[in-house]
Parts: structure tokens; sequence; C-alpha cells
């Protein structure tokens, strides 16, 4: 035998020999698994400038099929989530490849969101081949509870199999018209509550818009921007009442809050929901204690487009306290929201412990999720 076989030779059994008497102390010497929070510092801490920034930023693309721009968005800027129209939907089977190949393209340390707009009633996508929902109002008039759960198990099941993972509903606003469960504040609440519990039944993450609400908006933020006249005291007890419950009650890694672009000029004299400090930092984070994710309304809508450049948007929003800034429609409306953000964060506007709260809040939404799913 040659001296070096002989000595590993001997080495390999005076292993052995110590494993069996220490077998214990073998187990202990063992790497300590680490938590979710450590996993998503490490994550967060490997990623670049340009990666955090994408994070922090939703698109819409364009087309049916993974194209050189939408490519590009993914590779060149890192975006963190898409949101599918019908522009993009077509079939079960081409909408379940697009949103496996918008995975893959993504490159990404962590999955993407893919979000979609199924609320019910006039707000749904897919209608060839997603059985859409009954509008919330029509659930709301039933007084059947449950209905809305079962209606939210239902939708996000089929969602879930085409490879969505994000459903921007419910509506958790109070009021009388079709996007809302009911105009009775405790009413509304208990609907929505059974709706997320649907929602988390079939695995998909949600969102709750719009806050702090819009049952009470006479103008289409879609075409411009209007304000709710509302005292605090009056949206504590109506307008909120739905998202302070879910607040109270859900894991905050489980849904999103999406905000508005209406006014409160009780809550903020100056700025739109979206861009506001006062509602987004003060009043939901600091008083109403919500720790998870919050996102825009479409910055594209009239109400902040008419008003305010794309470079400037997502800095506004992300001062305020946005996580994300969704851009649903134009790529060159997308890519100044992202340069506007990078450059920002590149000369110190906004600090970049600011960006780590979020990135941080997003990853581990992401990971979170993906380990339900196994």
């Amino acid at each position: 035998m040659k001296p070096w076989k002989k000595g590993l030779a001997l080495l390999l059994m005076g292993m052995s020999l110590l494993s069996l008497g220490c077998g214990n102390a073998q187990q202990s010497a063992a790497p300590k698994e680490k938590t979710l929070d450590e996993q998503v510092d490490d994550i967060v801490s490997s990623m670049t400038t340009t990666e955090k920034v994408g994070q922090m930023v939703m698109i819409g693309v364009q087309g049916t099929e993974v194209s050189d721009d939408s490519r590009y968005m993914l590779h060149q800027y890192h975006m963190g989530g898409v949101i599918l129209f019908d522009r993009n939907m077509e079939s079960a089977e081409q909408t379940q490849k697009l949103i496996a190949d918008l995975q893959d393209n993504a490159e990404e340390k962590v999955p993407l969101f893919i979000g979609v707009d199924e609320e019910g009633g006039a707000v749904v996508r897919g209608k060839s081949f997603i059985t859409p929902p009954e509008s919330q109002q029509a659930i709301g008039r039933t007084g059947k509870v449950p209905a809305a759960e079962e209606s939210a198990r239902r939708t996000g099941e089929q969602l879930k199999k085409l490879g969505f993972n994000v459903n921007f509903a419910p509506v958790a606003d109070v009021g009388s018209y079709e996007r809302a469960f009911s105009a009775d504040a405790k009413q509304a609440a208990k609907f929505v509550e059974a709706a997320t519990q649907g929602y988390e039944e079939a695995r998909m993450m949600y969102a709750l818009k719009h806050f702090p609400g819009i049952g009470r908006g006479t103008v289409d933020s879609h075409q411009d921007i209007s304000s709710i006249t509302a005292s605090k005291d009056e949206l504590m007890e109506k307008d909120l009442v739905p998202f302070k419950t879910i607040i109270d009650e859900r894991q905050p890694e489980d849904y999103f809050i999406l905000v508005s672009h209406l006014k409160y000029p009780a809550l903020d004299p100056d700025h739109p929901a979206s861009l506001s400090k006062n509602i987004q930092t003060g009043l939901l984070r600091d008083e109403l204690g919500y720790r998870g994710l919050i996102i825009t309304d479409d910055v594209e809508m009239g109400a902040l487009a008419k008003h305010y450049s794309f470079r400037e948007l997502g800095v506004r929003a992300v001062e305020a306290g946005s996580d994300i800034v969704l851009v649903c429609h134009e790529y060159p409306h997308e890519t100044d929201v992202y340069l506007g953000l990078l450059d920002a964060v590149n000369d110190g506007t906004i600090p970049m412990e600011r960006i780590d709260e979020s990135v941080h809040r997003i990853v581990k939404a992401k990971l979170l999720h993906r380990q339900s799913q196994t």
C-alpha cells in the first residue's frame, strides 16, 4: 500500500471510531439552519443597488409572449414584478407559458411577483378561460359572508394553476358601488375578512385596495385627482374599518395594501395618498401598525401622470413609504420610474437603509410564498 493510502486508511478508521463514541458531539457540530430573516438578510446583502431598486418596481408588459423589450426590462432593470392584462392573456395554455417564461427570464435571486386584477364584476381578466367571479357588491347583497370566502378561494385556485402568485383583490373600500361589498363598514369588513381567508386557503397573495378607501370618491382616478373631504374621525369610523380588521388579524407577509391616488385633506392637505408620508408612514405604518408591503396604484393614471413626471413619481412614492411602485403600461414610463429611483439612491436623496427596508419586506414575502407552495 502506498504511504498516502495507508495514512488515509488510518485516518478514516480513526474518524469511524470517533463517530461511534461521539455521535451527539457530531450532531451538535452540524451547521445550524438559518432562520428566515437570516436567509433574507443574506439575499438582500448580496444584491447590487440596481437589483434592489428593480425589486421595488412592478411593471406591465406588451404581447402574449416574452419579447426582446420585456426581456430587456427584466435583464437590464431587474424588475421585481409583472402585472398581466387581457392584452397578455389569450388562453390558459398561453398564459401559463408566458408566466413561466417571465419567471425564467427574470434571472433574479427571488421569484417575480406575477399579478392580475381578478376582482369580479366589471374588473376581470381572461374571461374565456377563467371563471369570472361575481362582483363584490352582488356577493355582499346576498348577506352570506361565506360566499366571499368561497369566491376568493375558487378564484385563487384558478389563478395559481396559471402561475399567478398575486391577485389585486379584494376591494376593501366601503361604499355603494359595484366594486365594494357594502356601504356599511362592519358588514364590508366581514366580507373582506372572508375573502382574505379564501385567498389564503388557495395560497394566493392578495391586495387590499384602495387605502385609505375610495368609497366616497366622485372622480375616477384614472382620469384625474380628486379629494375625499371626510374628517379623520369619519375615515377611522367607516372607511378604514376593513383595512384595520385585516391588519389586526392577518400575517403581514400574506398580502399587500394598495394605496389610492385620491387626496384626503384631513390626513394630508397637499399630497395624494400614494405620495403622502402622513398617510403611508404616519397612518398606515405608525398608527395602524401595518408591517407588510405597500404598493401604489398604477402611477400612469391621470390622477398622478397629469401632475408629475415619471422620474419623480417613484421617488416621491418611496419617500412617502411605498415598497413597490406599480407602472402598468408603457415601457418608457416604467424605465423613467426605475431610473428616477436609481438616481435618487445614487445621489443620496433616498438612503440605502430606506431601500433595504423595502427590499427586506419584498424578499421575505417572496420566500414565504415560495415555501407555502412546496
